[in-house]
Order: C-alpha cells, then sequence, then structure tokens
C-alpha cells in the first residue's frame, strides 16, 4: 500500500542534521497514526528526536509534523526515520520542501 497520495514525506539532510517533514491535509485519523508510529519507533530504538507541529487553522494543506535529528554525528537518525515511513507505508519522498 503506498500512502504518498495522503502523506507527503520531504526529508532533508546535511552535516550533522536530519529531517523528516510529513506533511497531509487535515485529517486527525492520519496525524493520530504519524504520532503513534513516532511514538512506536522511539520505543523501539530509545532515540529521541526532537517532533514539532505546524498545523495551519487557515489552511487544510499546511498541517505537517516534523521530525528532526540535531547534531546527529553518526547518522543515527536515519533508521528511525526509515522506520517511521516503512509503519505508514510510505514507500518515496517528495523531492524538495
Amino acid at each position: 500500500m503506498n500512502r504518498c497520495d495522503e502523506i507527503k514525506a520531504y526529508i532533508r539532510m546535511e552535516e550533522r542534521y536530519q529531517g523528516l517533514s510529513l506533511v497531509f491535509s487535515e485529517n486527525d485519523e492520519i496525524k493520530n497514526e504519524i504520532l503513534k508510529s513516532i511514538e512506536s519507533v522511539k520505543k523501539e530504538t530509545g532515540q529521541k528526536p526532537f517532533i514539532f507541529e505546524k498545523i495551519s487553522n487557515d489552511r487544510a494543506d499546511l498541517q505537517a509534523i516534523y521530525i528532526e535529528f540535531r547534531d546527529d554525528i553518526h547518522r543515527e537518525g536515519g533508521a528511525f526515520l526509515t522506520k517511521v515511513l516503512q509503519n505508514l507505508h510510505i514507500d518515496k519522498c517528495e523531492k524538495d520542501i
């Protein structure tokens, strides 16, 4: 199952930084599914990335949850982000944010 029509994934990698943005239309079920997936992977891996939301009250297309690893010297966040994408059945990321 491919969820790319429901959830757009954008990944960004720089030196010592990795981030994943999950953008979706206003939908509490999808939001809760994303948050549950993140919590599950946090328990599984013991990693604790920065998690924050950008929820627009004006535009339904600006709903997003961000996962960031800052100062990730050993690039350990990549496996975390991959597991979240797999749990959500997202098989590709968009090119630009």
